[in-house]
């Protein structure tokens, strides 16, 4: 039944409820259509980024920290201790839980990584719209931050995502607070700033570059005239920020360096630091920005590394240098959001340069696309910046320069929308194009098929099957890791674990692909002995010395001894410094052994008297699986 027309003018809203108009949801959508669209975005985002992350597993670092984590307690040892030099006893904290908790499960940790995400991600989009001035502008900066190839490693790797998003979470949020404190001059914002950075401490050593961002934002963004004005007034006239956030990170410093580390990797040469400079920006920074780098190289079970096209590079610097003319010409001042960008990626070159370059690892350090995850999402302030303007900017800070007679010409404008769009679509092709080439790579876990063979064939071992410790395949933790790509660490998190002994007679081990097999030995063997019928023979009470046929440096070998012998006995093994008490059983036998020490011969001394024992088979060396 309709309502009454006088009933209808006295009461309106009886007849928006009567279901012809906009709900709750469509009023909030009507409200700000820019909003709801961001929103959308990073649902989008952050429900592709889970997905891509899911057809991965651990890599060797989660299973490095894993080890770690389930070997230690929960006391400040741990939580202060540096994990390839950083200092992040919160994502410490964060891991042994989780570790403790899922094990090697995967899900849960997408679970994480995709809630770490949306949190970034909707900070990013309330800093760029307190920050640039409003409109479906701001959807341009906060796409090219949500979907950037170059941080697919953040949303994939766990302990990548670990160290990196609770940084870009402390950096946006720094930022904003800082942004605050600018126009009001408020001491709580000032609290917050510093706050947001104490967080981002807790987490990764890098989050101390905040730091130099925020002066350096504050220079740039909030402050006008010549250079050297610009440092002096925003000294001047905010000093309390730096002199709280000076004395923040030169009482983080202090304490860092008293903690334990390795030395750093210094380069070596001016060469090596050039090359790493065009490898970060030239290679990773630009082409990331457009959408690159459109073809990965595979790292084995880690994230890859980037490796773009020469035309599609080339491309690549073609628009940017496009963008910033352009950008540049029509609003001058954002020559300063692009200058903030240069000179954070500057901050960042310098301290990769100083800390990574000199490892083994070092010419790869400028195509790690985790190392400018930041920065990409300090680009994404400074394009919209540059193209949108900041809210405190004066509206005569437009250009006046008069456009070209002949870019006015219908004709040309129509060009260059044209060219506007094919470019866009370009990028937007190009980014899910490399979005799903690293999904391809991402997907090849060598370490996880690994781990499922040598379950299955665990559960199917006999009782009583035990292993002497040796390395899992390179391929899934590398050597250089030692000791913690021993079997005994990486099996550590796992439904099934091996039971690990360091002396059997019929001990087995894990082949390439993780199945069990018999434990051989491949190193420096004996020379042969000089009695007939027996080889070396060792007499109880008397110590024996048994040459072979190579020196042995210092290291942590497995011994395969083979005798025969007369009687039940113990005997002592030694090699160089090291010996080893062993258990001699009558008759013909093998016992395998741990032994650590160094030299060109080893001894055997029999404890029983009486007791005498042949041998022909002694080998000092590594595992290996026996055929």
């Amino acid at each position: 039944m309709s309502m009454p027309a006088a009933e209808a003018e006295t009461h309106p809203e009886a007849l928006a409820s009567d279901g012809d108009g906009p709900g709750p949801f469509g009023r909030w959508l009507r409200a700000d259509r820019v909003r709801a669209v961001a929103i959308a975005l990073i649902v989008v985002s952050v429900a592709w980024r889970a997905g891509l992350a899911s057809r991965g597993w651990f890599s060797q670092d989660e299973f490095v920290i894993s080890a770690q984590v389930l070997d230690s307690r929960l006391d400040p040892d741990f939580f202060l201790r540096t994990f390839n030099n950083h200092l992040m006893p919160a994502g410490l904290l964060v891991a042994w839980v989780m570790v403790r908790a899922a094990g090697f499960e995967g899900w849960p940790w997408v679970l994480l990584l995709a809630a770490g995400q949306a949190a970034v991600g909707v900070a990013v989009y309330r800093l760029l719209r307190d920050l640039l001035r409003p409109g479906w502008g701001l959807l341009v900066p906060l796409c090219l931050f949500l979907f950037n190839p170059l941080t697919l490693e953040v949303s994939s790797l766990w302990l990548v995502g670990l160290l990196v998003l609770p940084m870009q979470l402390a950096l946006v949020l720094a930022v904003a607070a800082q942004v605050r404190y600018v126009r009001t001059g408020r001491s709580r914002h000032l609290v917050t700033v510093a706050l947001w950075v104490v967080f981002g401490l807790l987490f990764d050593t890098k989050s101390l570059l905040i730091v130099p961002l925020l002066f350096l934002l504050t220079v740039f963004l909030f402050t006008s005239g010549r250079a050297w004005r610009s440092l002096v007034t925003a000294v001047r006239r905010y000093w309390p920020a730096w002199l709280v956030l000076g004395v923040l990170s030169g009482a983080y410093l202090a304490f860092y360096l008293t903690r334990p580390a390795r030395e750093l990797d210094e380069p070596t040469s001016v060469g090596q630091v050039l090359s790493f400079l065009g490898d970060l920006v030239g290679d990773t920074v630009v082409p990331g920005l457009v959408g690159g780098p459109w073809r990965w190289t595979y790292a084995g079970d880690g994230p890859p590394l980037v490796d773009p096209y020469d035309v599609a590079k080339w491309l690549s610097w073609a628009v940017l240098v496009t963008l910033v003319v352009v950008t540049v010409r029509r609003r001058p001042s954002a020559g300063r959001a692009w200058l903030l960008l240069a000179c954070y990626l500057g901050l960042v070159a310098a301290l990769f340069a100083v800390t990574r370059l000199g490892g083994p690892l070092g010419p790869l350090v400028g195509v790690v696309p985790r190392y400018v995850a930041d920065v990409v999402l300090v680009a994404a302030i400074c394009v919209g910046a540059a193209l949108l303007g900041t809210k405190d900017a004066d509206e005569d800070d437009m250009s006046a320069w008069p456009v070209p007679t002949v870019l006015r010409e219908p004709g040309a404008f129509a060009v260059g929308l044209i060219s506007m769009i094919v470019v866009l679509a370009a990028i937007g092709v190009g980014t899910l194009w490399s979005t799903a080439r690293f999904g391809d790579n991402w997907s090849t876990k060598h370490g996880r098929e690994y781990l499922a063979t040598a379950q299955a064939e665990l559960a199917a071992a006999p009782p009583g099957t035990v292993f002497l410790d040796n390395v899992v395949p390179d391929r899934v933790v590398a050597g250089y890791f030692w000791p913690d790509n021993l079997q005994s660490h990486f099996f550590r998190p796992a439904d099934r674990r091996p039971t690990f002994v360091t002396e059997a007679e019929r001990p087995s081990t894990f082949d390439e692909n993780g199945r069990i097999r018999p434990v051989a030995v491949q190193g420096r063997k004996i020379l042969p002995g000089p009695t007939e019928g027996c080889g070396h023979l060792a007499k109880g009470g008397q110590t024996t010395r048994i040459p072979l046929d190579g020196h042995l440096e210092e290291w942590p070998y497995v011994v395969q001894f083979g005798y025969l012998s007369s009687g039940d006995s113990t005997a002592v093994m030694r090699l160089g410094d090291a010996t080893r008490e062993i258990t001699l059983r009558r008759g013909l036998n093998e016992v395998f052994f741990l032994l650590e020490g160094a030299g060109d011969a080893v001894e055997v001394t029999v404890g029983t008297p009486g007791v005498g024992v042949c041998t022909n088979l002694i080998t000092v060396g590594r595992i290996v699986p026996a055929p």
